[in-house]
Parts: structure tokens; C-alpha cells; sequence
């Protein structure tokens, strides 16, 4: 077992008391799985997934990483974010070579890692390239590729297509699944996106409303590529909305009831 989560909790202060956003929060990921995270806005998703990272310490339970308690942030993990979280002053291979700066690897073992990463996102070429010359799925290729140059145990993508159109972002979910199957990285993916869900994922986990607890859990046996118009998918997906949508059904009505969008 790569990653096991077991009683999780995460609640955060208020004036009266706390808001608590995951509770009894359960997982085991095993290494090479591809597991999509679903579940109502403000369920907790980032949560479970800025705690895994080391970002967010837990209220109370327990999280391991090959049998070693997760305590802090750590190159054992990879995080992909929507937003790109590029530094515009910097070239795609700076930005590419920026964990390996901190960790002070020699510059030429720097540009021998970057070179390789940047080649395989289908980067070639671009590696003196800033941010802004660059489209929306360019630039998250740059970001998978700096996660990846790490070398990272586990790669944490929280809605990385998010920010991207329809035609790049199915584009960017056979790129991954191609990445993927080249690194065979273990995957840990936060999506609104059931199509997306369904595509990806060897396991869709799919979370309760505030608090975020693990409702149910769907495996995805089929081959990739998928076809997004078999009845196999559409099943699958129809089962997956009616459980997302029973959560915001009973969500209480708040100011911050999540909204339909998943």
C-alpha cells in the first residue's frame, strides 16, 4: 500500500465553535493506481489533497506514505495545481528546474532531468520560452513536467484541466494517460468532472457533502482509451451524477451550500 488515509479529520476555527471539512476520511491507494477524487464544491477535496502534501496539517488521524507519516511538504510528492502556478520570469526549463534548484541539484544533472520531463510533456523546443508565450495547456505541461522532474513517489493534481476549454482539455487527459503510462506514477486527481472522472481513473472515490467522507467508491476496469459514448461510460457516469446528486440534495441550505457542479 502506497498511501493510506485512516480516520482523517481536518475542522478549522471560528468564532462559535468550528467548521469541520473532512471527517472519518478513509483511503488506501495502491502504487501505480490513478484514483479520481469527486464530490459537491466545498466538500473538502483540497482540502484531503493539500494535507496529503503537507500543506494543511490534519486535526487528528493518520496518513502514510509507504508506511512513514506524512509531517510536513516533501519531493516524495508532486503537486499540479489549476491556476499553473508558473513564475512569469522565468523560462519553461527554469520553471521545469525550480525544484531541483531547492533540493541543489548540479546544474547539469538539472538540465539532464528538466530536458527529459520537458521532452516528454511535448515540450521540445519550447524550453527558453516564458509563460506568457505560451497556451493555457502549454503552460500545464510545464507544470506536470516540474512535478515530474522531482521524481515524486506520488503526483497530486488538484483540477488541473479546470481553467482549460473543452477541445484542450480532452487533449491534455489523453496527454496525461500517455504521461502516466510512461512514469507509472501513482496518481491522485481532484476533478469537478465526472466525464473526466470516468476517462481517467483505474478508482473514482466519491466524497459526501460537508463534512467530506468517502460515499462510495467505484472501480474502472476498462481498457484506455475509453469511449466516451459506450454504454459501458454512460452507465457509469449516470451512476456516479445520481450520487453526487442525492449529496446536494441533502446538503443543509446555507449562505455556502455547494453549488450543482461537480
Amino acid at each position: 500500500m502506497m498511501l493510506s488515509i485512516q480516520n482523517l479529520r481536518k475542522s478549522f476555527p471560528k468564532k462559535d465553535g468550528e467548521t469541520v471539512a473532512i471527517e472519518n476520511f478513509s483511503l488506501d491507494v495502491d502504487e501505480g493506481e490513478f484514483i479520481c477524487v469527486l464530490g459537491p464544491s466545498g466538500c473538502g477535496k483540497t482540502t484531503l489533497l493539500r494535507i496529503i502534501a503537507g500543506l494543511e496539517d490534519p486535526t487528528s488521524g493518520d496518513i502514510l506514505l509507504n508506511g512513514t507519516p506524512i509531517l510536513g511538504p516533501g519531493s516524495d510528492r508532486g503537486m499540479v495545481f489549476q491556476d499553473f502556478a508558473l513564475f512569469p520570469w522565468r523560462t519553461v526549463r527554469k520553471n521545469v528546474e525550480f525544484g531541483l534548484e531547492i533540493k541543489r541539484v548540479p546544474p547539469e544533472k538539472r538540465k539532464e532531468l528538466s530536458q527529459r520531463y520537458i521532452d516528454l510533456v511535448g515540450l521540445k523546443g519550447f524550453e527558453n520560452y516564458h509563460p506568457n508565450q505560451l497556451s493555457g495547456g502549454m503552460k500545464q505541461r510545464v507544470g506536470i513536467a516540474r512535478a515530474l522532474a522531482n521524481e515524486p513517489m506520488l503526483l497530486l493534481m488538484d483540477e488541473p484541466f479546470g481553467a482549460l476549454d473543452a477541445q484542450t482539455r480532452n487533449l491534455m487527459q489523453k496527454e496525461l494517460l500517455r504521461i502516466w503510462s510512461e512514469t507509472k506514477k501513482t496518481v491522485l486527481f481532484i476533478t469537478h468532472s465526472v466525464d473526466e472522472a470516468c476517462y481517467l481513473a483505474d478508482k473514482i472515490v466519491v466524497m459526501t457533502t460537508r463534512p467530506g467522507m468517502v460515499k462510495e467508491t467505484f472501480e474502472v476496469s476498462w481498457e484506455r482509451p475509453r469511449d466516451r459514448v459506450s454504454v459501458e461510460f454512460a452507465n457509469l457516469r449516470k451512476k456516479i451524477l445520481a450520487e453526487l446528486e442525492r449529496e446536494v440534495v441533502k446538503a443543509p441550505v446555507t449562505d455556502d451550500r455547494p453549488e450543482l457542479k461537480f
